[in-house]
């Protein structure tokens, strides 16, 4: 359903709309997923306020539309998360990824990664269950590194081969040189609208570039852009670029996106907004 989006934690269903016409319907919605999940369904929370547009002057307050808070900790693959769909970001963590989180944890094996833009951790806790000697997470918010530790306690307790920083991307990234054989990136959208696609290339030109000067010989790049704006060519065109100013010999090992239940209609190409791409830097 074109604008909509559900995501199913553990009882609770996040409802997001990005039309004025999903939203317009959010108790025929409400309904139809009481109907579908039955007795699993104990809450429907309306995270939609952000997302409308902005010109359709929709007074959305966040808020319940039905139930109330029950449990917080849902399963992905064997690894325990709290979510955060009130103060989290899009609807509190990021299902879309989950088949690429698991594709991670099959190359993580003895390997010292680096998970920039963790946001909760996810990618960080399948690099630990597939064996990895080392995981740092990094990203800009405090609150998402509190969560990413407490993640890491549900899962891990006690784990020595985890630490967590708060810090910006870039900053982070100016010297780390052949620390990590195994980089994430993931950042927010770049690009939210068209004007800003100029400038969001030439953020991942740098990003990767950066990652590709600095990750070790034979390393691992996982790299995403989540920007719907940012076709799969102009994504691969500035890795591309990052690739040839790093002077690395790069090869590519999966092209990736949303699963299955983020279907994409042909006829909107848009809909394609999660891009991602495994590289093997020689």
């Amino acid at each position: 359903m074109p604008g909509l989006i559900v995501d199913f934690y553990n009882g609770t269903a996040v409802f997001q709309a990005h039309t004025v016409g999903m939203w317009l319907i959010w108790d025929m919605l409400t309904e139809a997923m009481k109907i579908v999940l039955g007795d699993l369904l104990t809450a429907v929370y309306d995270k939609s306020a952000k997302t409308l547009p902005f010109k359709a002057s929709i007074d959305s307050v966040d808020g319940y539309l039905f139930g109330g808070i029950s449990t917080r900790e849902v399963m992905e693959d064997g690894n325990r998360f709290i979510v955060d769909w009130e103060e989290g970001q899009k609807t509190g963590f990021f299902v879309d990824q989950r088949e690429n989180r698991k594709l991670l944890s099959e190359y993580a094996f003895g390997k010292d990664v680096l998970n920039m833009f963790c946001y909760t951790g996810g990618f960080s806790f399948s690099a630990m269950q597939g064996g990895a000697n080392l995981v740092h997470s990094v990203d800009s918010s405090a609150k998402a590194i509190e969560l990413t530790n407490q993640n890491v306690e549900l899962n891990f307790p006690g784990d020595k081969r985890h630490e967590a920083f708060t810090a910006e991307a870039f900053d982070f990234m100016k010297d780390i040189n052949d620390k990590y054989d195994l980089i994430i990136l993931d950042p927010p959208a770049f690009a939210k609208h068209r004007s800003a696609l100029n400038q969001a290339l030439q953020g991942y030109k740098k990003l990767n570039t950066r990652a590709f000067q600095q990750i070790r010989p034979g390393g691992i790049l996982f790299t995403f852009s989540c920007s719907q704006v940012v076709t799969r060519t102009n994504f691969r065109e500035a890795v591309f670029s990052a690739a040839a100013i790093s002077k690395r010999n790069v090869r590519i090992l999966h092209q990736l996106s949303q699963p299955g239940d983020h279907p994409i209609n042909i006829y909107h190409p848009e809909g394609e907004y999660l891009k991602g791409l495994v590289l093997y830097v020689e």
